[in-house]
């Protein structure tokens, strides 16, 4: 009969689980948390059940019964994410996805936010869940620049007002930095900045304009630029650059030691 694993006993030594889940880089510590409640998590051969449960060295983590490796040094890559390809490990539809176009050897990763189908440029991917939440944080004030092909008329006055805020289709959302770089005829270029995007932000509050969106591109997020990369390019943040950038990261760790 399976057992299910219980919350270690007080004074307890390690991570908790959904932590070394998302230090793993399985998923966010919100992502491993649903997974235990789904049962899919075993410690040492037993489910599961309680977030509060502690791993410790020489534990053996399973996910859908695959055994998960321990926590690395954590990592960062910039990728120049093409558009056709989802932000997502599995796909329901069966299109391809950011994740499997990544070179042999990556260890597994996980995005920080998304971008969506037809959008592309800069795409940070990190091995630690809990970096990828840490940065996704609005409280960060990291602004995510795009550059911004539309179709119409642009107005810059109401590109302007974007910046205090604005209603679309009932949906609020926050100050925008929209401005007008090169126009010909009904196509025109744009620099876009936010410090917290919604799903399709972006389309949705240009359309509020009367402005198609036909091109998409992320140029930076936070201090990290798309740069020179190529489409699909792959390279990583030196440990240097990534302590300089996020202040207080957690010291590397291998095979689960500190």
């Amino acid at each position: 009969m399976t057992k299910d694993a219980s919350p270690a006993p007080s004074a307890p030594h390690g991570d908790r689980i959904a932590k070394w889940l998302g230090r793993s880089g399985v998923a966010s510590r919100r992502d491993a948390e649903r997974m235990i409640e789904e049962g899919r998590v075993r410690l040492n051969g037993d489910i599961v059940r309680h977030p509060a449960t502690f791993v410790s060295d020489g534990d053996i983590v399973q996910v859908d019964e695959k055994v998960i490796a321990a926590p690395d040094r954590t990592r960062l890559w910039r990728y120049h994410k093409p558009d056709g390809l989802v932000t997502t490990h599995r796909d329901p539809d069966g299109r391809p996805t950011v994740f499997a176009s990544l070179p042999e050897g990556m260890p597994r990763v996980i995005s920080v936010g998304r971008l969506d189908l037809n959008s592309e440029g800069l795409l940070l991917l990190t091995n630690d869940g809990e970096l990828a939440r840490r940065l996704e944080l609005p409280s960060n004030g990291w602004i995510r620049r795009y550059r911004v092909r539309v179709f119409g008329v642009v107005n810059e006055d109401r590109l302007a007002d974007l910046a205090q805020g604005s209603v679309f289709e009932g949906v609020r959302y926050g100050p925008i930095e929209a401005a007008l770089d090169s126009s010909r005829g009904d196509n025109a270029w744009l620099t876009v900045s936010l410090r917290e995007g919604k799903n399709r932000e972006i389309r949705k509050v240009m359309r509020g304009l009367n402005l198609h969106v036909s091109r998409l591109i992320r140029t930076s997020y936070g201090p990290f630029q798309l740069g020179t990369l190529e489409r699909e390019e792959l390279e990583e943040v030196t440990g240097k650059v990534l302590r300089e950038q996020v202040p207080g990261l957690a010291s590397p760790r291998r095979n689960g030691r500190a």
